[in-house]
């Protein structure tokens, strides 16, 4: 009898079958209590330099990364996040690796998969809807409709929901204004992501604060009185997914927080089974280091308990060319000059991530279009200043293109340089934690509030002080500009403030960052093949 390749994958982590809730025969639930098995990898963390609006190849090169440790003997594991339906059919595609390097079964990866998001998104219209039912039936919540804040959510990039009312009809309750969030950018995705298990899940999201009523008093999503009802959508959902990368090698992937709006990566519980199961494990942090990199280091590492051994840091030549001046379109034409003038941006990021006493290992994920003379010319300047890099061309070749990055990041993890502290701790205050962040990991000059955001800081209960800070930032560049690029000098404007109450953390809105993107002008779900 054919193994299928759930099977072999299930063999190879020294999994049972009663270990797992099969959904075919690619794809897994992994059930077992993750306290049954001791924590053993090594955690390697990958992110990024500022990228283009194409991405960098991060997700590739993690693949990469994994596959390539696997080629070596080691028991290797990648750790990502889902992909969400906004990215795939609007500007970057799917969220599975390119080339030789991909995630399988990749389609059904990159749409409804095993339902996660799905459930995640039922679960936010849920509380939604029970909102409205209350103002509806004027409930002894006493809801003022005015107050609500709570929005509703869906898995796609749809700018005309930003922004609506609902109630339009003389029947449906008062006429009050709404909005939507894509579901990656939900604080239900973040508390996915940051609970330990299905109950921690439920005590976050019952702390959500979802309106007041007439008398000014805070209505949470425990006053609704529907624990149960979320546990039923979300049970399955908060299980790790188990597929594998199209050479075999096992990959959990669970959760999906965008970086730039929320924390950018998969859930502690998929981290943690992970590193119970592999001796490497490969995860990564969306966008840039000014972002996914700093959020799981100041936000997420201090909940889970554990941080990344090494720092992965990702860059391109065609990056480094548009931070040198050189116009997108023309990224593929070589440039020697642009490419050195755009150097800053990358020796920015990699002192974002020694910050925090972590070694760093940059890896330039090459492109076809790169030339000798531009690899030669980039290589020697990390040279000159003894930076660890490796050259990987997993796109293009598969385990064997990232087999020098695995050594290297090997005989990194042996030398045990480890030294984590992070810049942002929970004695500082709200407007010292914003300020370092903006000053330390995105070169900021000062940072400016507007009046009304200042007022609300001033107002926040002693518990909210302690939250963590998750700023909300464009991914394009280190400041709030997308235009501005390379390292510039910049000010950081903060616009807004939400609170997560569930999360646990602030989220300042920054330049002009929207909750629920929209789509470009061509989309690439006009661009799918059949």
């Amino acid at each position: 009898m054919i193994q299928t390749r759930i099977e072999s994958i299930l063999s190879s982590l020294g999994l049972m079958e009663e270990e797992i809730l099969p959904y075919g025969r690619d794809v897994a639930k992994i059930l077992f209590d993750t306290k049954e098995r001791p924590r053993k990898g090594k955690l390697i963390l990958t992110t990024a330099i500022t990228p283009t609006k194409a991405g960098e190849g991060k997700t590739t090169t993690a693949i990469g990364l994994a596959d390539g440790l696997s080629l070596l003997g080691k028991k290797a594991l990648a750790c990502l996040r889902e992909p969400s339906l906004g990215p795939v059919f609007g500007v970057k595609g799917g969220g599975t690796g390119g080339g030789k390097e991909r995630l399988v079964p990749e389609e059904g990866i990159n749409l409804h998969f095993t339902g996660d998001i799905h459930a995640l998104t039922s679960a936010n219209n849920l509380i939604a809807a029970m909102v409205d039912n209350e103002i509806f039936q004027n409930s002894e919540l006493d809801i003022d409709p005015e107050s609500v804040v709570f929005p509703r959510a869906m898995d796609m990039n749809d700018r005309s929901l930003r922004h609506i009312e609902t109630c339009l009809g003389t029947k449906e309750g008062p006429r009050h204004a709404s909005s939507f969030v894509i579901t990656a950018a939900s604080e239900l995705m973040a508390i996915l992501c940051l609970s330990q298990n299905l109950e921690d899940f439920l005590n976050r999201t019952e702390d959500i604060k979802v309106a007041k009523n007439h008398k000014g008093k805070d209505i949470f999503v425990r006053d609704l009185k529907i624990r149960n009802a979320l546990e039923k959508l979300m049970k399955k959902a908060i299980l790790p997914n188990l597929v594998s990368t199209s050479n075999n090698t096992p990959a959990i992937v669970h959760g999906g927080p965008f970086a730039n709006i929320a924390h950018g990566t998969n859930s502690i519980i998929a981290t943690d089974l992970s590193l119970r199961l592999a001796d490497y494990v490969v995860t990564e942090a969306g966008f840039g280091s000014d972002l996914g990199m700093e959020k799981y280091l100041d936000i997420v590492s201090p909940i889970q308990g554990f941080t990344p051994d090494l720092i992965v840091l990702v860059c391109t030549i065609r990056a480094l060319k548009l931070h040198g001046g050189k116009a997108f379109e023309d990224l593929d034409k070589p440039d020697c000059t642009s490419l050195e003038k755009g150097v800053p941006n990358l020796l920015f990021h990699i002192h974002n991530a020694s910050q925090y006493g972590l070694p760093v290992l940059v890896c330039i994920n090459l492109f076809p279009s790169d030339t000798k003379e531009e690899v030669d010319c980039l290589s020697s300047i990390l040279k000159e200043r003894n930076i660890p890099f490796s050259l990987c061309s997993s796109y293009e070749d598969g385990p064997e293109g990232a087999l020098d990055l695995a050594q290297k990041a090997i005989a990194i993890l042996n030398e045990n340089k480890k030294g984590f502290h992070p810049i942002v701790t929970d004695s500082m205050d709200v407007l010292e934690k914003i300020e370092t962040i903006a000053k330390k990991t995105y070169g900021a000059e000062n940072v400016v509030y507007e009046k009304d955001v200042l007022e609300k800081i001033r107002s926040l209960s002693p518990e909210e002080r302690r939250f963590s800070v998750c700023i909300s930032k464009t991914p394009n560049s280190l400041s709030d500009n997308p235009k501005l690029l390379n390292v510039p000098k910049h000010t950081l404007h903060v616009k807004g403030l939400r609170i997560f109450h569930g999360a646990r953390f602030l989220v300042p809105l920054t330049g002009s960052i929207v909750t629920m993107p929209g789509l470009p002008k061509v989309p690439l779900a006009k661009r799918m093949e059949r």
